[in-house]
């Protein structure tokens, strides 16, 4: 029953804003097409920063990858990922629409001292994934965030490690990052022997007025939403079995031989 509410909410709710979107698109600073640069805008200048400083993001990331077998797949944290989702899709979770996986974030303050002071920041976690995996064809569920994606580890051939949105393609490269409006079509491939990962950011896409008023309006919404509040509590529960599971290695290391 609680699942079935849950869809119901969730269907309500992608109907409303699919046509609160229009408005979305009406009033973006910064157009709407497939691809941003960046760089060129400046309500985009924090990614100049992140970039410069992408090496100590990266030496973070290696200390997580040392236990990739723990971390959860995407659709361990949110349920509606299913479809797009498997184990080849691990993630590492800083923020959520203002839920904090604290944890996470003591393990790499680094990381969480650049992202905290990105303009509008919604979302940010590692998205790890394994060799073979194809992501396929999806769409975001809100225009008024953009997604960021900055290259950490880019496997070779890096042409077979790339990214599809509506019609242009993509390839990441460590230290750059990508800027895209996920609510175009868009699917992604490793098709490489190595991992591939990003640190994956949504952010608030500068809006004028009115508009930039619905969107804050919309953004409330979406952080109450059972989409949100269900991914912090399957979030918990992975913190509370890596706990576990670290004492439990701690008590088997103090075993005497």
């Amino acid at each position: 029953m609680r699942e079935r509410v849950h869809e119901l909410i969730v269907s309500a709710g992608s109907w409303l804003i699919q046509r609160l979107e229009l408005v979305i698109a009406w009033g973006s600073r910064v157009g709407n097409p497939a691809f941003f640069d960046a760089p060129a805008h400046p309500g985009f200048a924090w990614t100049r920063n992140l970039e410069k400083q992408w090496e100590i993001i990266r030496d973070e990331l290696d200390a997580v990858l040392e236990h990739r077998e723990l971390l959860p797949s995407f659709h361990d944290i949110s349920k509606d990922q299913r479809r797009i989702s498997d184990d080849r899709w691990k993630t590492y979770f800083f923020c959520a629409y203002g839920i904090n996986a604290e944890g996470n974030r003591d393990r790499c303050p680094e990381t969480s001292r650049l992202i905290d002071a990105i303009p509008g920041m919604k979302t940010a976690f590692f998205s790890i994934l394994a060799p073979g995996k194809h992501i396929p064809p999806h769409r975001g569920p809100f225009k008024g965030v953009i997604r960021y994606h900055l290259g950490l580890v880019v496997p070779e051939p890096r042409a077979r490690c790339r990214i599809r949105v509506g019609t242009e393609i993509r390839h990441w490269e460590e230290g750059k990052g990508i800027m895209f409006d996920d609510t175009y079509e868009h699917e992604v491939w490793n098709d490489t022997p190595g991992t591939r990962v990003v640190l994956f950011l949504d952010v608030v896409r500068p809006l004028r007025f009115p508009a930039n008023l619905l969107n804050w309006l919309v953004l409330q919404m979406i952080a109450h939403s059972p989409y949100i509040q269900d991914g912090a509590q399957n979030y918990r529960a992975w913190e509370k079995k890596l706990d576990q599971v670290g004492n439990a290695r701690g008590r088997k290391e103090k075993v005497p031989a």
